[in-house]
């Protein structure tokens, strides 16, 4: 099959790849559509230096063979941490965080392939209704989502989203669904026109401007711009992943009182819901071929992907 492989030290186009053995508990999806994130163009900067083996983690895919039967034919798309039920993490309520966990694309072979495996409890059905070109969304709206589970965001609620990208415009568009006060401090006057219907936009760094900033930069700068625009005893929620270090002045997270709150994966099922009614709307995918993967790493586009 085609697929596009990291070997360690970049990525490369192969069309020799065997197609996966689906295992005890695992579902073989045939990919239809996949998503390049950030992190995946992390990975050839040396995100992830033990990882060799197919890229990619956002997808929608079609089930063809399943130990449920029920899913055999359907659209779906999936949750990327595959846990083990047994470690300290699992039984302690999080499984997120499995001991032991395996990640498509991070740490096991990924979508950016014409199948992928993945356990067939990670998997969601895809409504009718949702076109796959929207269904794609599901996974890093999730991870929009997740802010709520972890931090109280009240109607009316101060929030900053830092950063002006697809991540950030993802987040706003949950904080703005939840009832929160949204203003998006970007670097980029063109790209902050997608977020004008759901928020308020600036390039203007204030200080201690809001309760809650989200920090989704992916830039190691982007964690002491969130410093100074948080208020004491504010919350920041750290979204971006990145192979580079920050260098930030510590002290000021004790002395101001500040909660930093790391945030990753989220629910499926409220990103499904709100796609699915409309409620988040999102800029279309452009779609490339699976061999023409630099041009899709390097799009200006909101987001770009495969179509298989």
């Amino acid at each position: 099959m085609r697929g596009l492989y990291y070997d360690g030290k970049t990525a490369v186009y192969r069309e020799d790849i065997e197609i996966p053995k689906r295992g005890e508990d695992r579902s073989l999806i045939r990919i239809l559509l996949s998503a390049v994130c950030s992190t995946d163009k992390e990975i050839l900067k040396g995100y992830r230096p033990d990882f060799k083996g197919i890229m990619g983690h956002e997808f929608v895919g079609v089930v063809e063979e399943s130990d449920n039967e029920s899913l055999i034919g359907k659209r779906v798309v999936g949750e990327i941490n595959e846990v083990c039920h047994e470690c300290l993490y699992c039984k302690s309520g999080r499984p997120h965080h499995c001991a032991n966990r395996s990640t498509p694309g991070l740490s096991k072979d990924g979508c950016f392939a014409e199948y992928m495996t993945l356990k067939t409890e990670n998997l969601h059905i895809v409504p009718d209704e949702l076109p796959t070109e929207v269904a794609v969304f599901v996974e890093p709206l999730a991870a929009a989502f997740e802010i709520l589970e972890q931090v109280d965001i009240k109607p009316g609620t101060p929030v900053g989203v830092l950063g002006d990208g697809r991540l950030a415009l993802c987040i706003a568009n949950v904080m703005h669904y939840a009832g929160a006060d949204v203003t998006v401090v970007g670097k980029h006057p063109e790209k902050l026109k997608l977020f004008e219907k759901i928020a308020k936009t600036t390039t203007e760094h204030m200080h201690e401007g809001y309760e809650v900033v989200v920090e989704a930069t992916g830039s190691p700068d982007g964690i002491g711009i969130a410093i100074d625009l948080v208020r004491k005893m504010g919350t920041i929620v750290l979204k971006s992943t990145y192979a580079d270090k920050a260098n930030i002045n510590l002290s000021l997270i004790p002395v101001n009182e500040i909660t930093v709150v790391g945030s990753r994966c989220g629910p499926f099922e409220p990103a499904i819901k709100a796609l699915t009614e409309g409620a988040i709307v999102l800029p279309n995918i452009e779609k490339y071929d699976v061999k023409d993967w630099e041009n899709a790493f390097v799009s200006p586009a909101f987001k770009a992907g495969f179509e298989f």
